[in-house]
């Protein structure tokens, strides 16, 4: 096993996975390539066959194993059963409860199970359903946002938790480089997860604008303004001009009464999108992507290139090494 190791994988290095459907097979596929942990986003309703071909299409690009994300606040009982038929390394999941009988179930069909929390009670509850591992998701993430906690005080306190349990913790939240790494690893988790650096690559299925606005703007706001009628939570999103121009809106307002401003086709479905829409551009979406969102972490103003994902990993993993014997010598 490589360096920092994870579940098997051979590095610590978690690819989030990236909705609605910017974590596609290619970008999969070069992330598992390179040794990392590459998931695959299930798409926000039931889509059984549409999942079981992002998955077998992903094998064809790969032969390392990969995994799939789930969010639990959408229908996903189909979508979770092609992903144990299919028998894919692990399944992450998020924002909801993933009780011990369905880990149990996971487990016979062989595939391991990350759950990804927000709050400490969130991580007594995983502990005890018995996950293979834990994503600490701080308050600097981008995207939709769990907790109001930050990584510095979240993940020592989960890492005490399960510490006798042996189950690892991976930090996630604003982190883009080995200087991010290095301080996930002296909180105590065994790797992290990232989402906006991912975002930022060449095999992301992220509209070519919105990969541009990560390497070039820095500043991100935690706002609920975008996808009220779809999803009202907080999130944490990219300062745009067009946000800094618009970054109120009515609490009894939603995407819903706005004019639609774009298309895209979204896991194999043509979408309208809205003004204050929660859906992200991807590399289909036509019409004024500049007004559309783009959710980032706080670590955004440190990206300021967009590299292929497999050399992400492999400067990770060697900067990060090196980082943390520049810092043993000293």
């Amino acid at each position: 096993m490589g360096w920092k190791g994870i579940l098997g994988f051979d590095y610590g290095i978690v690819q989030a996975p990236l909705g609605p459907d910017i974590s596609g097979p290619e970008l999969v596929a070069a992330v598992a390539n390179a040794g990392a942990v590459g998931l695959l986003r299930a798409p926000d309703w039931e889509a059984p066959d549409y999942l079981r071909e992002l998955i077998r299409k992903t094998r064809t690009l790969t032969s390392k194993p990969f995994g799939v994300g789930v969010v639990l606040a959408f229908p996903h009982k189909e979508n979770m059963k092609v992903i144990l038929e299919e028998k894919v390394a692990m399944v992450q999941v998020a924002w909801g409860e993933y009780p011990r009988e369905l880990v149990c179930e996971a487990h016979e069909a062989g595939v391991k199970v990350v759950h990804q929390i927000g709050h400490f009670e969130e991580a007594e509850k995983a502990k005890n359903a018995g996950v293979d591992a834990i994503i600490v998701q701080g308050h600097e993430a981008g995207g939709h946002v769990i907790g109001l906690d930050g990584l510095v005080s979240l993940v020592p306190r989960v890492v005490d938790l399960v510490s006798s349990c042996g189950i690892p913790v991976i930090a996630a939240g604003g982190i883009v480089d080995a200087r991010g790494y290095t301080a996930a690893l002296a909180l105590g988790a065994h790797g992290i997860c990232m989402g906006t650096r991912f975002v930022a690559t060449v095999e992301s299925f992220a509209h070519p604008l919105y990969k541009q606005s990560l390497a070039e703007l820095d500043e991100t706001k935690y706002t609920n303004i975008f996808g009220r009628s779809r999803w009202p939570v907080p999130h944490r999103v990219l300062q745009t001009s067009f946000l800094m121009d618009n970054g109120q809106l009515p609490d009894h307002e939603n995407e819903d009464s706005k004019p639609i401003i774009g298309h895209s086709v979204i896991n194999g479905i043509e979408k309208d999108i809205r003004l204050f829409a929660g859906t992200a551009p991807n590399a289909r979406t036509t019409g004024d992507v500049e007004r559309m969102v783009m959710y980032a972490g706080e670590g955004v103003g440190l990206i300021k290139d967009i590299l292929p994902a497999g050399e992400l990993v492999k400067r990770l993993v060697e900067e990060t090494k090196h980082l943390i014997q520049q810092l043993l010598i000293a």
